[in-house]
């Protein structure tokens, strides 16, 4: 049932655990909405509280987005990274809203975002460090134009984080080499991080979720 109490609408599924247990955030991607993700919930870590967050700007006829994106015959393809960095900030606010709504543990808060979901965990990670641990990429990349101008000089701040990174070797939406990129920039920043690939387009193969769902379950 779509819960709509806290600033951005989601659903949620309850963890076993009765004190602070870890939470795990979904973020959809462009155009989706909070029921997509959350269709992996059935098949991860029971210990888990999961929270399937629905993108705040609504699409027509369909589907939600955490910022517009133009796609413009003669401009190209571009961004609005002012939306995008104002759902980074309601984002962060969420996440508060959460450990003060559900008594989740604080300590360990992991996301987990596919394409523009994926694009905006990075920036929240590396935004916001102290509010997350592990961080679930799957076909994204990092915009550089949405992180903060210190990022370079963080690096004692981005210590604990831990990045699992995939991508569809034939991904037709978001290239890979974009993703690529993404692990010679955390290990410039000294953050531990794995990136895998794999033979589709722009999804989740069944050996992507198993291999992520091991990554987290071993960090939990």
């Amino acid at each position: 049932m779509l819960q709509t109490s806290l600033s951005l609408d989601y659903v949620l599924r309850p963890s076993t655990v009765t004190e602070n247990p870890p939470v795990l955030f979904l973020f959809h991607g462009y155009g989706s909405d909070e029921n997509d993700l959350f269709s992996f919930a059935t098949e991860l870590p029971e210990e888990l509280l999961i929270i399937s967050v629905r993108a705040p700007y609504p699409m027509q006829p369909y589907g939600n987005a955490w910022y517009a994106i133009n796609f413009d015959a003669e401009k190209g393809k571009w961004n609005d990274n002012v939306q995008a960095k104002a759902s980074v900030d309601r984002i962060a606010t969420f996440i508060d809203e959460v450990v003060a709504t559900y008594k989740v543990d604080a300590s360990n808060i992991s996301l987990l975002g596919f394409s523009q979901g994926s694009i905006l965990s990075y920036a929240v990670a590396l935004t916001y460090p102290k509010k997350v641990k592990n961080i679930i990429a799957l076909s994204g990349y990092v915009n550089h134009d949405i992180l903060p101008e210190n990022v370079t000089t963080q690096t004692e701040a981005y210590k604990h984080l831990d990045f699992y990174c995939s991508h569809g070797s034939a991904d037709q939406v978001i290239p890979p080499d974009w993703a690529r990129q993404t692990q010679p920039f955390l290990n410039r920043l000294h953050i531990k991080n794995i990136y895998a690939e794999f033979p589709v387009g722009h999804g989740v193969a069944p050996q992507n979720f198993y291999a992520l769902k091991d990554w987290l379950t071993k960090r939990l």
